[in-house]
């Protein structure tokens, strides 16, 4: 249990980190129309977005280890710490000041994921049927179809939906890791790619991740980082969850569940509050036209 706390924490730093480092080569690189896959291909050519996709596949391996010990619920919400990270280092390297509301803000999202944290149970074991995987498989192939239309939407609102998109395919391979068959150890993998590359989930899991990836690299160009990556905090984690305490058998501490249920009601509220972030600063630029009416009236 202890190793999967630290694994989820080591994901949440390596997300955090890598997360500002594709926004910046986003942001520097010519923006895609619609959901085009060529992007991934132009930002193959800076070092920015190479090293941030080297700590998101760093991030990845840790968190799935997590969720091979812990209740999705738990790692989920620890890796959602990233945004605290990723607000903080963005604020830094891109110049975007935090206000005092989304300090709040992230003081509400870290206290919540707090809670959801000292409410962790070690995992159990439950089988999962041919079905359940294929059912992940299915939602992931229909997410990528839904983020087609969404990956049109320009602005805030487009980095909103397409981080949210980002985010439920971010969960969805939390699940599929969860359901994968055998042990994952080094020791065993070898001696059970068979089972690997007949399930299902292997390949939810592979096409969630690039999903993810691309559709969470055009909402960073979209908007803020903040845009981007709040929505897709409250998909990744809120939806895996669920999944887990409904499907998967994971349960929090016993006496423990209004602490897990206060914590992710905080994580989300602090999300949400942190997401207008992009919003307030575009509100707040004056208004060309006006100091033109002004200047002439004067």
């Amino acid at each position: 249990m202890l190793l999967g706390l630290l694994g989820a924490f080591g994901a949440a730093f390596c997300y955090g980190i890598g997360s500002v480092l594709q926004a910046v080569a986003a942001r520097g690189t010519a923006a895609a129309e619609g959901l085009d896959p060529r992007l991934l291909l132009r930002l193959a050519k800076s070092w920015r977005y190479l090293v941030g996709v080297g700590l998101d596949g760093l991030g990845f391996v840790l968190s799935i280890a997590a969720v091979r010990t812990l209740p999705l619920f738990v790692v989920q919400s620890i890796v959602a710490s990233f945004l605290a990270i990723t607000a903080i280092v963005g604020a830094v390297v891109l110049h975007m000041p935090l206000r005092r509301s989304d300090k709040v803000g992230l003081a509400v999202v870290i206290g919540g994921l707090v809670l959801v944290g000292l409410s962790a149970a070690e995992d159990r074991a439950v089988d999962v049927s041919s079905a359940e995987q294929w059912g992940v498989l299915v939602f992931v192939i229909s997410l990528a179809v839904v983020a087609v239309p969404l990956a049109r939407i320009p602005g805030a609102a487009g980095a909103a939906a397409l981080g949210a998109v980002a985010g439920l395919a971010f969960g969805a391979t939390a699940v599929a890791a969860r359901m994968l068959p055998g042990s994952l150890a080094l020791d065993q993998i070898f001696g059970q790619l068979g089972d690997l590359l007949t399930s299902p989930a292997t390949y939810a899991l592979m096409v969630a991740g690039a999903l993810a990836l691309l559709t969470y690299s055009i909402a960073l160009q979209r908007g803020t980082v903040t845009q981007a990556t709040a929505p897709l905090v409250v998909g990744e984690t809120v939806a895996p969850a669920l999944v887990g305490l409904l499907l998967l058998g994971d349960e929090p501490r016993q006496g423990w569940g209004w602490v897990a249920t206060l914590g992710f009601v905080l994580a989300v509220a602090g999300a949400v509050s942190l997401s207008r972030h992009g919003e307030i600063e575009e509100a707040d630029e004056p208004d060309p036209t006006l100091d033109t009416a002004r200047r002439s009236e004067g």
